[in-house]
Formats: structure tokens, sequence, C-alpha cells
């Protein structure tokens, strides 16, 4: 069992983490007389290893997704989804979210079609909280930084609250509140041609060109904005606003969360900054939720398919999911760090 542990922390350090990575950066850095230990020194380090490291595993994981995603088109998605009801529908939404698109304005159009398609509208909430909140990409890049068990609960999470929205928006009987071009809409079901593996690796490597473009300009955001947080911020700073000692940190995060835009890739390293000052882990996962999920261009692009009743609705049932999710990984973060 010993040797199991080595090698998963071995993964998770060295493969992962890349922590020779910023080992050979320090050093580097050294070499040409920076002093690493000084703000200036510490904050081009944690920014190049940043990059270099979230870069590399963004164009592997894209790649690797992509290639997954090209079995599932949304006609092959739809037909998937049609055998099943109730919660369950929702559980398998939820879980195809994963291998979607990475961002919320990205996984809108195909809210669009499988609400279109006459699928019931629960399922449909179900894919679109989950597909830009957790994708199997987030959980390694948050497993490479903030190690195995905070990955796997940040997606369980993200899972639940997915799948308890679309069950709350489905029981609500909303459907009245999806414009009518898409209530009315047609949807063909054209059988996609079964690609050659050459195919399927043309496709996911144009996903990565096409993914990486939108993506790195967060990257650099982020992990910009994570170095001052990480080299120039006071720690004692961050310990008053989010930090145990202000009790509406979480909402705060929240607050502070929906207005930017970014997904998953660049909120990850603001994240990692904050908690290494002594921001709570639940207000963490908190705001990185929010900006993933209700970021306000997707909201204004969500707003073209619903009706205020409906967007508000979901709003709400993401927002007060969030925050409560907040709270209580707040409780119990001792069990996770």
């Amino acid at each position: 069992m010993e040797i199991i542990r080595s090698f998963w922390l071995f993964i998770q350090d060295q493969v992962l983490g890349m922590k020779w990575l910023n080992a050979v950066i320090g050093n580097s850095l050294s070499a040409v007389g920076l002093d690493t230990a000084s703000r200036w020194g510490g904050s081009i380090q944690f920014f190049l290893y940043d990059v270099i490291k979230i870069t590399v595993l963004l164009c592997f994981l894209i790649f690797m997704i992509s290639y997954i995603q090209s079995y599932f088109p949304p006609e092959r998605s739809k037909r998937i989804l049609g055998h099943f009801h109730g919660i369950e529908a929702n559980m398998i939404a939820a879980l195809l979210g994963t291998v979607t698109p990475f961002c919320s304005c990205s996984s809108i159009p195909l809210f669009i079609g499988f609400t279109s398609a006459g699928m019931p509208l629960g399922v449909t909430f179900s894919f679109l909280i989950s597909s830009p909140m957790v994708d199997l990409g987030s959980l390694v890049l948050l497993i490479s930084i903030f190690g195995t068990k905070i990955a796997i609960v940040y997606v369980a999470v993200g899972l639940v609250i997915a799948v308890a929205g679309g069950t709350i928006i489905e029981k609500m009987h909303m459907d009245y509140y999806v414009e009518e071009f898409i209530r009315h809409g047609s949807s063909v079901d054209i059988e996609s041609d079964t690609l050659t593996v050459k195919e399927r690796l043309a496709y996911a490597k144009e996903q990565v060109m096409e993914t990486f473009k939108k993506v790195f300009p967060y990257i650099l955001v982020g992990v910009g904005i994570g170095a001052v947080i990480h080299n120039w911020i006071p720690e004692s700073w961050i310990q008053t606003i989010l930090g145990r000692s202000n009790p509406f940190g979480v909402v705060l995060a929240v607050l502070v969360g929906v207005p930017m835009y970014a997904d998953i890739f660049g909120t990850i390293p603001v994240a990692e900054s904050l908690l290494t000052k002594g921001a709570q882990l639940g207000t963490i996962l908190s705001f990185m939720m929010a900006v993933t999920t209700l970021s306000l261009p997707s909201i204004i692009m969500l707003r073209k398919a619903v009706k205020r009743k409906l967007l508000g609705l979901f709003i709400a049932i993401c927002s007060l999911g969030i925050i409560l999710v907040g709270y209580l990984f707040n409780a119990f973060q001792y069990l996770l760090i």
C-alpha cells in the first residue's frame, strides 16, 4: 500500500505538478543573478512555472478529451440521454458535461440544441451547469496543484450542484420560460459519420489549437494575478478578507467571481495563490465555481435562450448551491488540507 501511495505522490507532484520544472526555473533564474526569494524574482518564477505547466497540461488534456469527445457528437449524446429518465437522466447529463466544452459560453449552443431536440429542460440544465464547472481537464489540473482530495471534492460537488439544479428546474415545470424559437425549433437527427482514427486525431489537434487560442490569454491574466497575490499582497490582508475572520467571505467571493469571465484554467492560479495566503478552501471553491458557471457573458448569452424568470431561477439555484458548498467546505477544511 505504501508503494502505491508513493507512486501516486510521484505522479501528483512530479508528473502532473511538475515540481522539477519549478526547481529548474528557479535555478536558471538564480544563475542569471535574479534572487528568487525577492518579490520580483519570486513573481517571475511563479509566472514562468505556472504558465508553462498549465499550458503543457492544457494542450495534452484538450487533445485527450477532444479525442474522447469525438465519440459523443450531439446526435449520439441526445440518444444516450434519451435512454434515461428522472434523476438518472440528470446524472448522465452532468457526467456528459465533463467531456464537452471548457467554458460556459461554449456550452450554451449545445444546451440550445439539446432543448430544441425536445430533451427535458431539467436534463439540459444539468448539462449546462456541469459543462463549464467540472471537466476531466479541471480534475487533472486541480490534482497537479491542490492534490487528489481537493480535486475529487471539487468535481464531486460540481456534479451534485448540476444534478440538483437540473432536478429542481424540472420539478418546477419551467418549459414555458424557454424562448419560443427554441421550444418550437426543429432538430434533425443526423447519424454522424464513423470517423477513422486519423480523423479523430486530426479533430483533437484542431480542438487543441482553437481552445488554446481562446484560453491562453486567460491563463496569462490568471497567472499574473496569482503572481501578484503570491508575492506582493500581505498574507494578513487575504486572511482578513477571505479567511476565518470574515463570515461573509464566501458571499464576497461569489459576488466578485460572477462579473469575471474565465475558465477553470485561468482561475486555478488565482485560487492557488489565495490558498497559500490563508484564504479558506470553501471560499476559494466558491470563487472558482462562480467564475466558471455564472460569468456575465454567459448569462447574457443564456438570456437570449430563456426568459427572465427561468434565468433568475438558474442564477439563484447556482448561487445558493455554490454559497452552501463554500460554507460546508470551510467547516470541514481540516479534513482536506
